[in-house]
Parts: structure tokens; C-alpha cells; sequence
């Protein structure tokens, strides 16, 4: 039996990911990944996803520059949540150019913007020639 075949796959074939900070342990991203991102996340070890709205693998960095370098893969006790350990290369998580995807925080009622821009998004995906 494969290690893969220990982890709880949902009716699509994917399985929630956690991309958190090695060192400080901090939440960078979520996503979906499927078996063969699994497998090439362990084999090479840098982050690979299912991104549901293109509907295809995603080796993350690839368009962005923005590589997770994948330190450890842990799995949650019921085996249906794994978390990516990463360095986060550039330091930059999020698609918005932030450290992380989680960069709102409920103040009083209200959604405030906790994180600054590191890099504007249309320098970072810009089209190259």
C-alpha cells in the first residue's frame, strides 16, 4: 500500500493543503491538491496543487517566481487535511504580492487589511515577451 493511499481523498480526488511557514509557523495559503501534486510535492520538494478554477496541476512559483521549497508534509489524524512545511521563496505567498493569503483580520466588526503589498501584482504575472 502506497503512503497516498492513506490519505482521504474527497469525491474529486483532492485533499485540502495548508502552506504554512517552517520557521515561523505562520499560515501562508490554502489550496487543493490532488494525488499526482501529492506525489511531485514529495518528489521534488517544492509545492505542487490542483488549482480548481483552471482545473489543472500547479507547480506554485511557476508563473510567479514565487517557489515553495517543501521541508516537510504532514497529515491531520483523521488523514484529510495535509500541511505543506515551506519556505516561502521571495516571501511572497499570495497573489496579491502579500506574505499571505490570509492578510484581513476581523477588527471590531470590520475586515481590515493586516499586511502590506511587497510587490504590486501586475509586476509579479506581467507578460513576458
Amino acid at each position: 500500500m502506497s503512503w497516498l493511499d492513506e490519505i482521504k481523498w474527497d469525491e474529486k480526488g483532492l485533499v485540502p493543503v495548508i502552506a504554512q511557514d517552517q520557521e515561523s509557523g505562520r499560515i501562508l495559503m490554502f489550496a487543493y491538491a490532488n494525488r499526482e501534486a501529492v506525489a511531485l510535492t514529495a518528489e521534488k520538494n517544492t509545492a505542487h496543487y490542483w488549482t480548481r478554477s483552471r482545473q489543472k496541476l500547479w507547480h506554485k512559483g511557476e508563473e510567479s517566481g514565487h517557489f515553495q521549497k517543501v521541508s516537510a508534509i504532514q497529515f491531520d489524524c483523521d488523514g484529510d487535511v495535509l500541511i505543506y512545511q515551506i519556505e516561502q521563496v521571495g516571501g511572497i505567498a499570495c497573489h496579491t504580492g502579500r506574505p499571505s493569503c490570509f492578510f484581513r483580520t476581523l477588527i471590531d466588526g470590520e475586515w481590515v487589511i493586516t499586511d502590506a503589498v511587497l510587490k504590486d501584482p501586475t509586476q509579479i504575472y506581467a507578460s513576458k515577451p
